[in-house]
């Protein structure tokens, strides 16, 4: 057990301890991904008035074009061999991160209350109590196997892909002996809103992945292609997120109100009963502790960013990252408890709204780590306020708070609607200019100067 506790956190994985294929990003984001709340996203799409054609071609779409955008993220990690966010202190400064960071931990929060109100319904029926035991059960397996870390959490990933696609084969040929396939397809009447809501579902739901997905790709080998790294990556959280989806949509037009009364119910319905039941909520529960896994470590690791930019700190002792998890999981599981019965419309607009706050960060840190500093980072001074990135970068905060106040004119959600929503049909296009002004603003600025960009890479650790 000894062997498998993650010893990093925040400091570079040096070369010695690297290990794996560009393949392991394959098996980790088809099963994060293989799992009930992305069905219920997918289910969103057809719930709030879309078709059947329309939501599914809507979701691909948006899976590919923010599975690409986090992909890119995923492709840093061999190159630098730090957490995500850490390396955002080129962009934002050493103390800067933060005001990103914030925002990240509140989303790692809220995907782990969400997460935990779906499974607590499958672990409460597995251990015949109830949904706040269950969710109390989960919360605490969960914690246990993210602070155990890296190792285990890809192992967990190879399992969850294999299992999780078989139910869903299972799912599928069940939904597919009630419902009428042909009936379903000809449900196609085009709406630009409705679609563009589908986009923007599936597009929110990946680009969520972006603050943490290099934190699951650092320990690869150095001389890991970028290419593979982005390609397995993409082709896993592309793949099981629209499968997962596609099932959503087609449970949510044929089984409705029966359906939203009860989301995990309904599908352990449609699997069987007895022993094929328990399965299903077996696999229910396995899914989302992949995911939430994934959520916590990521939590996790952004309060320590945090921290450490203002207290200098380096290195993480276990007892400190047990006590950082445990924050996590009790934050987590509170909102789960208090929100559990009212969860399918508040997590939608929970999607959307987190969507406002990622996309200006994730154009920035790609704009600076592909075209400004074209993959060169000066390691030990992003531990270092008084370095080459400084403390805080005014330059980017400024274009990060001008890509929040630009989707604003854009954004549905069900408590703020834009003023620019009605003259476009109703659809929401905020994460679209999210990605774009940020980008192109700061281009713009960045290449103006290249105090902050070293001629070669330092690859010293920080530890």
């Amino acid at each position: 057990m000894a062997g498998l506790v993650e010893l990093r956190s925040i400091d570079v994985v040096p070369d010695d301890e690297r290990h794996g294929s560009a393949f392991s990003q394959f098996t980790l984001w088809l099963g994060a991904n293989l799992q009930i709340t992305a069905v219920v996203t997918g289910a969103l799409a057809v719930v709030f008035g879309g078709d059947v054609v329309w939501s599914v071609i809507g979701l691909l779409l948006g899976n590919l074009l923010g599975g690409a955008v986090m992909a890119l993220h995923s492709a840093q990690g061999p190159k630098l061999g730090l957490p995500q966010m850490i390396q955002s202190r080129a962009q934002f400064g050493v103390r800067g991160a933060v005001v990103p960071l914030l925002l990240v931990i509140v989303m790692y929060v809220g995907f782990f209350a969400s997460g935990s109100v779906l499974a607590g319904q499958a672990v409460g029926e597995l251990t015949h109590t109830n949904d706040t035991t269950g969710i109390v059960v989960f919360a605490l397996v969960t914690a246990i196997t993210a602070t155990v870390g890296y190792r285990v959490i890809h192992t967990l990933g190879r399992v969850a892909s294999v299992i999780c696609a078989l139910a869903f084969v299972y799912l599928g040929i069940r939904l597919l002996d009630r419902a009428d396939l042909g009936t379903l397809l000809q449900d196609a009447h085009f709406s630009l809103p409705m679609f563009l809501l589908a986009v923007s579902l599936s597009a929110s739901w990946q680009l969520a992945f972006g603050p943490y997905v290099a934190d699951y790709s650092r320990y690869l080998p150095r001389t890991t292609s970028a290419k593979a790294t982005f390609w397995w990556t993409l082709s896993g959280s592309a793949l099981g997120s629209q499968w997962s989806m596609t099932f959503g949509v087609l449970v949510a037009a044929t089984a409705g109100e029966r359906f939203l009364a009860s989301q995990v119910g309904y599908v352990v319905a449609l699997g069987g009963t007895g022993l094929v039941a328990s399965f299903i909520y077996f696999v229910i529960a396995l899914g989302k502790l992949t995911v939430n896994v994934l959520n916590t470590y990521g939590g996790f690791m952004s309060m320590v960013t945090s921290v450490s930019g203002f207290r200098g700190q380096r290195v993480l002792s276990r007892r400190g990252r047990t006590a950082y998890i445990a924050l996590i999981m009790v934050a987590g599981t509170a909102v789960a408890l208090l929100g559990k019965d009212s969860f399918l419309t508040a997590f939608k607009d929970f999607l959307l709204f987190l969507l406002t706050f990622f996309t200006p960060w994730s154009a920035i840190n790609l704009v600076d780590y592909y075209l400004i500093s074209k993959e060169r980072y000066d390691i030990p001074a992003l531990s270092d306020p008084g370095g080459r990135y400084g403390a805080w970068r005014w330059d980017a905060l400024v274009v990060y708070g001008i890509g929040l106040l630009a989707q604003l004119p854009f954004l549905v959600t069900h408590f703020y609607t834009g003023p620019l929503v009605d003259p476009l049909g109703g659809a929401d296009v905020s994460w679209i200019v999210g990605l774009v002004v940020p980008a192109l603003l700061y281009w713009l600025l960045a290449r103006r100067t290249t105090a902050h960009t070293p001629e070669r890479a330092t690859d010293a650790l920080v530890a």
